[in-house]
Formats: structure tokens, C-alpha cells, sequence
């Protein structure tokens, strides 16, 4: 599988992208995980909500299908401010997807995404700075940016480094492409290789108001 075939990349998300991955958590359990209880998902495609983004509260019924102008209103996703998160799954692995923003970057939330499980956390900003943070039921092991990873911040670097074999891989290509590289072996080795059309359908949707 080539690189721009696996989700998340910067075909679909040009100004850079958030994502998270946790094996065997639902989606709508890694939103709460992400974002806090209490909220309302409503099922959107990556179009509609971009459309919904663009337009705010002026959004017409037109742009979106299925989905009333009420159930948008009452879900938040209307809100002025704050990130937008759409969570799908894909072969016993959970995703969700923040396009441009950091709010899924933060320690705590790939902590509570691998409670009782295992998560990877992967941010590739529009300035062109890269973030790769893996955790085990709530602790974080690995966290680094892939083109210094023997500077490591986890409190097991290793074990990352020996599931996948990350290191051979950023070593044995560009420095360019260490992101990209490191990304591509840690997806393959933990089978968490999402295609990048599972990100085209409808998925569940949130934004978390005033969330940055």
C-alpha cells in the first residue's frame, strides 16, 4: 500500500491534519474519549462538513443530505469556534480525524483514547512540524517528532521502536520523508492501515465549541 493510500495524508487534508487510533473502541466511544461527554455526533461527509465549516449558521439544507438544518443546530456542529472531529472505524481499529487544528494533539486525550487498549496519536501541521505519540491504557510510551526519534519523551520508547521497526525505516529513506516514512512502517506493523476511503463516507461528527 502506498503512502498517500493510507489515511490520513495530505491529498485529503492539504493545511495538515490530527488523527487518533485506538484498536477495538467504537467510534462514537472514541469521540466521548476525544471530546467529553454529553454530545450529539451527526453523521457528515468530509464535503458536507467543509460545506458546513464555509458557511456556519447560512448553511442550506441543499449542502447536506439526510441531515436537517435542526439536527445541526442541536448537534453544535453550527458553533462559530472550535475544532471539528469525525470518528470512523476500519478492521477493529477506531479513527477520528481533526483537519488542520492541534485540539487532538494533546497528551491527555491520546491517554484516554488508550485506556484499557492502545492508541496512536499522529499530527502533520501546515508549518511542516510532525508529531508521532503511541500509548498503552493511559500511559504514553512513545512521543516524538520523526526527524529526531532517539529524542524520544515516552516513558518506553522502545516498545514502539521494536513493534514496528520505525527506526530502520526513517534511516533508510530521505530526511525529507521521515514523517511519512515512520507513519507508513507503525500503521503496517500495528495493522492499522486505514484507506482513505473510509474517510469519504458518512461518519460521526462533533465540533467542541470554544475547544482551542
Amino acid at each position: 500500500m502506498k503512502t498517500n493510500d493510507i489515511f490520513p495524508n495530505r491529498q485529503l487534508y492539504q493545511f495538515g491534519y490530527c488523527a487518533v487510533f485506538a484498536k477495538s473502541v467504537a467510534p462514537a466511544e472514541l469521540l466521548a474519549r476525544a471530546g467529553g461527554e454529553g454530545l450529539h455526533p451527526v453523521a457528515l461527509t468530509r464535503t458536507e462538513t467543509a460545506h458546513i465549516e464555509a458557511l456556519g449558521e447560512d448553511i442550506d439544507e441543499d449542502y447536506v443530505h439526510d441531515v436537517s438544518l435542526a439536527q445541526l443546530q442541536d448537534s453544535g456542529i453550527l458553533a462559530s469556534d472550535g475544532p471539528v472531529l469525525r470518528a470512523g472505524e476500519h478492521e477493529g481499529w477506531s479513527f477520528v480525524i481533526e483537519p488542520e487544528g492541534s485540539y487532538l494533539a494533546a497528551d491527555d486525550i491520546v491517554k484516554s483514547a488508550s485506556r484499557q487498549t492502545v492508541a496512536l496519536s499522529l499530527r502533520d501541521s501546515e508549518s511542516g512540524s510532525c508529531w508521532i505519540s503511541y500509548a498503552e491504557d493511559g500511559e504514553i510510551l512513545s512521543s516524538f517528532d520523526p526527524l529526531f526519534p532517539d529524542n524520544d519523551y515516552g516513558t518506553r520508547p522502545e516498545v514502539l521502536k521494536e513493534l514496528t521497526g520505525l527506526v530502520a525505516a526513517i534511516s533508510n529513506g530521505d530526511r525529507a520523508d521521515a514523517y511519512a516514512n515512520a507513519v507508513r512502517a507503525i500503521q503496517q506493523r500495528l495493522q492499522c492501515t486505514v484507506p482513505q476511503e473510509a474517510d469519504e463516507s458518512r461518519l460521526l461528527t462533533i465540533k467542541i465549541a470554544e475547544g482551542y
